[in-house]
């Protein structure tokens, strides 16, 4: 690595690109404008490419900047992670910020929250919910300490470890006196409105996969949402509707009865769910502390 790069080479250059625009980078970083503008250059000269172009319209990173930006945000948060560990008074104090997919976010995170926090009074636990492609950038820039569910496609997995916890299906429920409870082949679902994954989740290319398998076209009568909210109220409102979901989501709908899921086989939707934190990044005592727990939990 070259010597000459610095910390505040890679703090100039992460904000500028998060704000698109270097008057508003500068007042972030407390800086003036030419200076936080020589910054970058100083950046691009020791790295000899070009990172960002410049328009009226804005700041747009080149192919290198995109390739770069990555590898910055995740080494200047690794030195914050470690300056805030040094810096803490007590190991178990602090904060932990957890992003959970909308499948953990109902059914194995309150349980673990609660618990951790019975555990852990003076750590404060905020919690996310949100697509995988959302968190999982998020927590690779340093705004997230871990982010559980599922596993997604390696392009979004770049620079991040996985454990997994447990397996889980993607299900198609409906409430109990709907029509499309008779329903055993998914080519049928056209007659029905479908609430579909939408393009960012995980679950979205597991159900796709499954309906290309079969020879069933995307649905054109489909809403798609990520908004498990919006999901269980249409559902249950309307019977001539079906969601199609991870189990997580819905498992306490089913077990109470309010929803039902339709019979058909969706095996091949089954896929792994763990926890998502930064490779090679030291853990606080405070998400080691989480990470045990989630797993006593499962096991």
């Amino acid at each position: 690595m070259d010597r000459r790069i610095k910390f505040r080479h890679l703090d100039a250059f992460s904000a500028i690109a998060r704000a698109g625009s270097f008057k508003t980078a500068a007042t972030e970083l407390h800086l003036t404008q030419p200076a936080i503008s020589k910054t970058l250059k100083e950046l691009e000269g020791i790295l000899g490419v070009s990172l960002m172009q410049r328009s009226r319209a804005g700041v747009t990173l080149t192919p290198e900047g995109e390739v770069f930006l990555q590898f910055a945000e995740q080494s200047t948060a690794a030195l914050r992670h470690g300056l805030q560990s040094l810096r803490a008074t007590d190991a178990a104090a602090g904060k932990l910020r957890l992003g959970a997919l909308p499948s953990v976010a109902s059914a194995l995170l309150p349980r673990a929250a609660l618990a951790f926090g019975d555990r852990n009074p003076d750590t404060m636990v905020e919690i996310y919910e949100g697509t995988h492609h959302d968190l999982t950038r998020r927590l690779r820039s340093g705004g997230l300490d871990l982010v559980v569910g599922r596993l997604g496609k390696p392009d979004t997995m770049v620079g991040l470890s996985f454990q997994q916890l447990y397996t889980e299906e993607v299900v198609v429920v409906a409430r109990p006196d709907s029509p499309a409870l008779s329903i055993t082949d998914p080519a049928d679902l056209a007659q029905v409105r479908v609430l579909y994954p939408p393009q960012d989740s995980a679950i979205r290319p597991l159900v796709a996969r499954l309906l290309i398998a079969k020879g069933v076209p995307l649905f054109r009568n489909r809403i798609e949402t990520a908004s498990s909210a919006f999901g269980r109220t249409v559902t249950l409102q309307e019977a001539g509707t079906v969601w199609i979901t991870s189990h997580g989501v819905v498992a306490e709908d089913i077990a109470q009865g309010r929803l039902k899921p339709l019979a058909l086989d969706m095996g091949p939707t089954r896929g792994a769910v763990g926890i998502m934190s930064r490779a090679e990044e030291v853990p606080a005592v405070a998400t080691r502390a989480f990470t045990n727990l989630l797993s006593q939990i499962c096991a």
